[in-house]
């Protein structure tokens, strides 16, 4: 399947927001925030868009890089920064090391659960950062441990 359909059918608040997926692979996502239709009262970026954008690459490289059907993702906690108002489509790159995912998923399958993350920057279309996000996540075995 697609990866926009995936992310927009699992969560179809960010289908509306037109985000588009513009790599995903395994450990990597780039996702893309159009301006247009998420401008606020001001003209600028709503700040509930900028934060679904920095939050989406949880999903995404969960999709890309975990055994979906043992595992799920949730987020634990996130906290951002709006640096400079975003006046363009925006842009979030994250990655996570292909050992580090192994690690993860191995204390997932293990214990039943493990926790991970990192921290993103939101860029507008000159390279500009607009927003700082750190992102804390778990994921989760569908089977408890010893099951």
């Amino acid at each position: 399947m697609d990866p926009k359909m995936m992310i927009e059918q699992g969560i179809p608040f960010a289908g509306r927001t037109e985000v588009q997926v513009l790599a995903m692979e395994p450990g990597y996502v780039k996702l893309m925030m159009p301006l247009q239709p998420n401008l606020n009262h001001v003209g600028t970026m709503y700040a509930g868009a900028l934060f679904t954008l920095a939050e989406l690459p949880g999903g995404a490289i969960f999709l890309a890089t975990f055994d979906a059907t043992r595992f799920y993702p949730l987020i634990k906690g996130m906290d951002i920064d709006f640096v400079e108002p975003a006046s363009t489509d925006i842009t979030v790159e994250v990655r996570l090391d292909p050992k580090e995912a192994a690690k993860i998923q191995e204390m997932a399958n293990e214990v039943g659960k493990a926790d991970y993350g990192w921290d993103c920057e939101l860029k507008d279309s000159n390279g500009q950062v607009v927003c700082v996000s750190s992102n804390r996540y778990q994921l989760r075995s569908v089977k408890p441990p010893g099951a």
